[in-house]
């Protein structure tokens, strides 16, 4: 089960206190003070890792609590800093601050770390406070509390490709032939309810990471239908294809359905929509060969530009798709 959100509480541990200690030697009356410092508080540090996939981890625990500092001892001792609470999360993890909406951090690429709560420094032992007019002081600091956040994650799926259209497009269908992935599949609207990944190999050098989006609506940029919740996994693909049906099974024409998902897409984001597309003519199997021809020139004279036609049942040009697609890709 793909998890993209998730709800956390985290807590940088709290610096030690600093000591208040003298030392005892031998022949030293009112020996000098030796009172060290605390350990600095663990810091909860979230890391893009390859290998995980959802927030799912993160959803069911709520609290992220890094370890305290050990206060200071004496003989000029420190004490223990906390441990860092690593915090694993998927690459393409959006961080925001859940009460005041900011974004922090965008892990967008393995590796990269987001310091979430830092962790507090400790506090000064008596040693620090000695003068030439104060030689035995009995002062030293407490340590400064951790930073603790409120975290809203958001996972934004990176793929190469992202498979977009109605609901009964075929996206389940033509990432199923094309990739190892099992989508569920059905002849009923929303099958998909959750984002599905595949990788599509076209020979042993070639690879593509391809997206199958749940079927958009009229009006899902305002949350109809799925909602926005699945626009925002297209924002991180590299191109688009735009899925028609050639015989939509509610009789709807191929190229109003076109026009509507692309004004759904430009009211989520002007950035998302300039993205390159590939226009696929899909289900093709179920128009007689005779008939191929027409329904092509049709759709191409009323969107203006080329489509490819392919079946995602068949295979018929799936192969084209994805070297087209490659080359797109490699140009970016």
């Amino acid at each position: 089960m793909l998890i993209d959100h998730a709800i956390i509480l985290v807590r940088g541990g709290n610096g030690g206190d600093g000591s208040v200690s003298f030392r005892r030697e031998a022949y030293v009356p009112k020996g000098g003070p030796d009172g060290g410092d605390g350990g600095d508080g663990g810091s909860v540090i979230l890391r893009a890792v390859p290998n995980v996939d959802t927030l799912l981890d993160l959803a069911g625990r709520h609290h992220w609590f890094a370890e305290n500092g050990r206060p200071g001892w004496g003989s000029s001792r420190a004490g223990r800093a906390g441990e860092d609470l690593i915090v694993r999360v998927p690459p393409g993890t959006v961080v925001y601050d859940d009460t005041t909406g900011d974004l922090i951090g965008d892990l967008d690429a393995v590796d990269l770390e987001l310091l979430a709560a830092p962790g507090g420094r400790g506090g000064l032992g008596n040693e620090h406070f000695k003068s030439s007019t104060h030689q035995a002081p009995r002062r030293a600091t407490p340590g400064d509390p951790g930073i603790e956040r409120r975290l809203r994650l958001e996972l934004k799926l990176i793929a190469d490709v992202g498979l977009v259209g109605l609901p009964n497009a075929g996206k389940s269908t033509l990432l199923s032939r094309i990739s190892a992935a099992r989508p569920k599949i059905a002849d009923y609207p929303f099958t998909t309810l959750e984002p599905q990944l595949g990788i599509a190999a076209l020979d042993v050098e070639r690879r593509l990471v391809i997206a199958d989006i749940p079927g958009l609506i009229e009006g899902a940029q305002y949350g109809a239908g799925l909602g926005h919740d699945f626009l925002r996994h297209i924002e991180r693909t590299r191109i688009i294809v735009h899925l028609l049906d050639v015989e939509p099974p509610d009789k709807s024409d191929p190229a109003d359905n076109y026009h509507t998902i692309r004004r759904e897409l430009a009211g989520h984001s002007p950035e998302l929509a300039a993205k390159p597309e590939i226009i696929a003519l899909n289900k093709l199997d179920l128009l007689p060969q005779s008939d191929h021809a027409t329904a092509i020139e049709l759709i191409e004279e009323q969107l203006g530009q080329k489509v490819l036609p392919l079946s995602g049942a068949t295979g018929i040009n799936c192969d084209q798709l994805l070297d087209r697609a490659w080359h797109v890709a490699r140009e970016l």
